[in-house]
């Protein structure tokens, strides 16, 4: 802590910017430490308090905005490439979606704290085209919110964390030893949580191209579209045929489902996590003629097959923003 302290203090509020603009862009490098270090001084009249805040707040939502403007411009292609190269299981993008569909822009607020949330929701925004000032305004205030909690905190216990230092110190070469088999334990607990995950969902496939050809011989398929209805606002085509409804509806309509036909579910998530769960859920129902869809919705798509309207569904489907 001494070392960060004596480095903030050199390179001033310049290195908190570029700090938190760089783990907000998804570098591995925490800001916590720094924003509390960057209280620390601020308590022993080092730094000025109110203006690291603002040097953390703009690099927290200048690096936010590129992310509201690759979702904008890529669409849920950017939310998959995060989660396959995160360590949470791929669920996170369900995860992220239906807090915004619960809470809107609101998520902004807290989406900080919690780091699935923090890496997905600037680049859900401009997925679901949230209007740029109702973001930058929220965003800020998350950003606010999040970076004045550490930096108090450090400046209110400037005294306690001078004397962690010390101790750290005089722990030398140990101490960090010791972070860093925590960190590698962590890390190996996540990889191996990720592996026994994407095990269970281990489920025969069926592939964009085996579906054409069931689709253009005439074969009665029914086709399920599982997307969540934020991707669905953002890509409101989908395979022609198919019915759009919300995974738990199909789950609970599981006795109608026809016995007699093969159903092919997909969605847009990483490894069809949605759609390869609700499969083998409704094979241990007696649906024994279920896939998912190999690819999902961008396996489909980026073929160059033909996508339409979907059953029941009006032409002038717009995203909804809370």
């Amino acid at each position: 802590m001494n070392e960060l302290l004596q480095f903030v203090l050199r390179h001033g509020y310049l290195v908190i910017f570029a700090w938190v603009f760089s783990e907000q862009a998804g570098l591995p490098i925490p800001s916590a430490p720094l924003l509390l270090a960057a209280g620390a001084l601020a308590g022993t009249r080092g730094m000025n308090l109110w203006l690291a805040i603002a040097f953390a707040v703009s690099g927290a939502v200048v690096s936010d905005s590129m992310w509201y403007e690759l979702g904008r411009r890529k669409g849920v292609r950017v939310l998959q490439l995060l989660c396959r190269i995160s360590l949470e299981p791929d669920s996170c993008v369900r995860r992220t979606q239906v807090r915004f569909g619960k809470s809107g822009a609101r998520v902004l607020l807290i989406a900080k704290f919690i780091p699935g949330l923090n890496a997905m929701a600037a680049p859900l925004s401009g997925i679901i085209r949230m209007g740029w000032r109702r973001f930058a305004l929220f965003d800020a205030m998350g950003a606010f919110l999040w970076s004045s909690t550490f930096m108090i905190t450090g400046y209110v216990f400037s005294g306690e964390l001078e004397r962690i230092a010390a101790r750290a110190a005089y722990l030398g070469e140990w101490l960090l030893v010791l972070v860093l088999a925590a960190f590698a334990g962590y890390i190996g607990w996540k990889f191996h949580n990720r592996r026994r995950f994407l095990r269970r969902l281990k489920i025969a496939r069926i592939t964009p191209e085996e579906l054409k050809e069931k689709i253009d011989s005439g074969e009665d398929v029914v086709i399920v579209d599982l997307r969540h209805a934020l991707d669905f606002a953002a890509q409101p085509e989908t395979i022609p045929g198919a019915l759009h409804m919300d995974a738990a509806e199909l789950e609970e309509a599981h006795e109608v489902i026809p016995r007699d036909r093969e159903i092919v579910l997909f969605c847009a998530c990483p490894n069809e996590v949605t759609a390869a769960r609700l499969a083998l859920l409704l094979r241990r129902k007696g649906i024994t003629r279920i896939r998912p869809l190999a690819g999902g919705y961008e396996g489909w798509r980026s073929r160059g097959y033909p996508l339409s309207r979907p059953k029941g569904e009006p032409q002038d489907t717009q995203p909804v923003v809370a």
